[in-house]
């Protein structure tokens, strides 16, 4: 019985010693301090018709169980199944030692001195410079930048920080490489959607305490930037966010002290580590940054606390809310009216910082 009485014991003390340190140290700070509301910028009564289309295809596609690899090649024939009136050219971003392949996107006119490097999304473990295509080239077409997108390297297949030292690399080389090789530069912009979001604003961070030359404009779409997952929407928004949900659902069902011990033993990185979550950084000193999202989306939190944050340590970060949308719905620009809208205020945005060719009054879209 004594013996019985000691296993419980010491099993008491070991669970509440990893509880104790997931709690404070894998979780970082209480950082509801930030979750001040902020008035919808497009809001409308309801999903449109739209909308609920691309809901309807997101619930026959997630509906589906299939292969890491299966879901890859779907994403890709996001990219390939569409033909764009524009140039591909592939490209090798060269820097500290590493080599990340990649894709430029050239449409007519573009100017190779205006150059934009864009980090894809995909939850660290989908997609490429091929499935965001309909995202990049409607951004180029805009904007008349010369885009890069570097194919990083991805999880589980590689460790998280592969992804974040990819960027990096990509970053510095795009800064003295053109389409066609060295070339000077006059103007360099970041953008980035949910995974890629996430990597966009973690480097800007790591480029201003390093010293190094910062972006003219950031661009987040759907960001993710607490990895601890502790903003409210996180749960509240789980049932309204089709695209994320069967991702997020399991790892919800488990207490919140097992999942950053599980976070921490996938990523290898402490959730709330500024390497991998930017809200839980020192934002002052940013670049002009325009981040977009939906209030519907699980994500919508991590956009909105890191604006606030940013905001009251006096950086230039500016929200775009709207309604009833998914995750990363620019994606949809064939199926989504509001995709449209959304490129033309980033598009706005990246002319009012002088990191456009010129403002086109009536832009074209992706073919």
């Amino acid at each position: 019985m004594a013996i019985l009485m000691d296993i419980i014991l010491y099993g008491a003390v070991f669970f509440a010693v990893l509880y104790a340190i997931a709690h404070f140290y894998l979780r970082g700070r209480n950082l509801s301090v930030y979750d001040t509301p902020i008035p919808v910028t497009f809001d409308s009564a309801g999903p449109s018709e739209a909308a609920n289309g691309v809901t309807d295809y997101l619930l026959e596609r997630m509906s589906k169980p299939e292969t890491l690899e299966a879901t890859r090649n779907r994403f890709n024939e996001m990219g390939l199944s569409r033909e764009f009136d524009c140039t591909f050219l592939p490209g090798t971003a060269e820097y500290d030692g590493l080599s990340v392949p990649g894709e430029w996107t050239l449409v007519e006119g573009a100017d190779p001195a205006k150059r934009l490097l864009y980090i894809h999304g995909g939850a660290f473990m989908l997609g490429s410079p091929i499935s965001h295509r309909p995202i990049i080239v409607n951004i180029a077409k805009r904007t008349g930048c010369a885009v890069f997108a570097p194919d990083y390297r991805l999880m589980p297949e590689n460790r998280r920080k592969d992804s974040i030292l990819d960027s990096r690399a990509a970053y510095h080389w795009v800064l003295e490489n053109g389409p066609h090789g060295p070339a000077p530069l006059d103007k360099i912009s970041v953008a980035g959607d949910s995974a890629g979001g996430n990597l966009t604003l973690c480097l800007v961070n790591w480029l201003r305490d390093s010293g190094h030359r910062m972006p003219d404009a950031v661009v987040a779409l759907s960001p993710a930037t607490d990895t601890t997952g502790s903003g409210p929407s996180i749960r509240g928004n789980l049932e309204t966010d089709h695209m994320l949900r069967r991702l997020a659902a399991p790892m919800l069902k488990l207490p919140t002290w097992l999942l950053m011990w599980i976070v921490w033993a996938t990523n290898r990185i402490r959730p709330s580590s500024k390497l991998i979550s930017p809200l839980h950084d020192d934002l002052h000193g940013l670049p002009p940054t325009l981040i977009h999202v939906s209030t519907t989306e699980i994500l919508y939190d991590d956009a909105k606390r890191y604006t606030n944050k940013a905001v009251s340590h006096g950086s230039p970060v500016k929200l775009q809310t709207w309604a009833h949308l998914c995750h990363v719905w620019q994606a949809f620009d064939e199926m989504l009216p509001e995709a449209t809208h959304a490129f033309d205020e980033i598009a706005a945005f990246m002319h009012e910082h002088d990191v456009s060719k010129e403002k086109h009054p009536n832009p074209p879209a992706a073919d």
